[in-house]
């Protein structure tokens, strides 16, 4: 008796732009993609800053992973936090609430995204929001229009002044089009 082959597996961790892009690269290969993410999105982060204005709702720029990649026959969409990557062994070990999962690969694309920095100061970031997930932009949000609120209700003309006083930090594009 001769056991079918298996057809090559890959694992992609992270639903960002590598990992979608990587996902959807190998749409027409004959591979078995698992794509493992942390959230049930892919984020959009260019336009987080129109969240935080409110200008966009957060639906608008993070679509479902399920639903960009529907289309695709190759790809399961697993949700998880990768807990671990055993080179050796093939396996990336993800659990989702108290559901720990083992997944066996051939092939590994670690695209997992970036984090906020502030380079060894992480005090700032009390008064400083990052800018790197939705939930950053609804706080920073929450923050400009409750400045605008609190301004609208006092009555001291310099502590209207100081309420409507924001700083921006960063002439990156993301700070240039906030600070715009």
């Amino acid at each position: 008796m001769t056991i079918a082959s298996q057809r090559h597996r890959v694992v992609v961790i992270g639903s960002g732009f590598g990992g979608l892009q990587a996902a959807k690269a190998l749409k027409r290969a004959d591979v078995d993609i698992t794509l493992i993410s942390r959230t049930t999105t892919h984020l959009f982060q260019p336009l987080l800053y129109q969240v935080a204005t409110g200008i966009l709702s957060e639906g608008e720029i993070a679509p479902t992973t399920r639903l960009v990649l529907r289309k695709q026959q190759n790809v399961t969409v697993r949700l998880g936090e990768v807990e671990s990557i055993d080179l050796k062994a093939k396996t990336v070990t993800s659990k989702l609430m108290a559901q720990e999962t083992v997944t066996p690969f051939d092939s590994l694309i670690v695209a997992a995204g970036a984090q906020q920095s502030y380079f060894g100061n992480d005090h700032f970031a009390t008064f400083a929001p990052g800018m790197k997930t939705i939930d950053d932009a609804l706080e920073l949000r929450g923050r400009i229009l409750g400045a605008f609120e609190a301004a609208e209700v006092v009555t001291d003309p310099a502590e209207r002044e100081r309420r409507l006083t924001f700083v921006v930090v960063g002439a990156g594009p993301t700070g240039v089009e906030l600070a715009g």
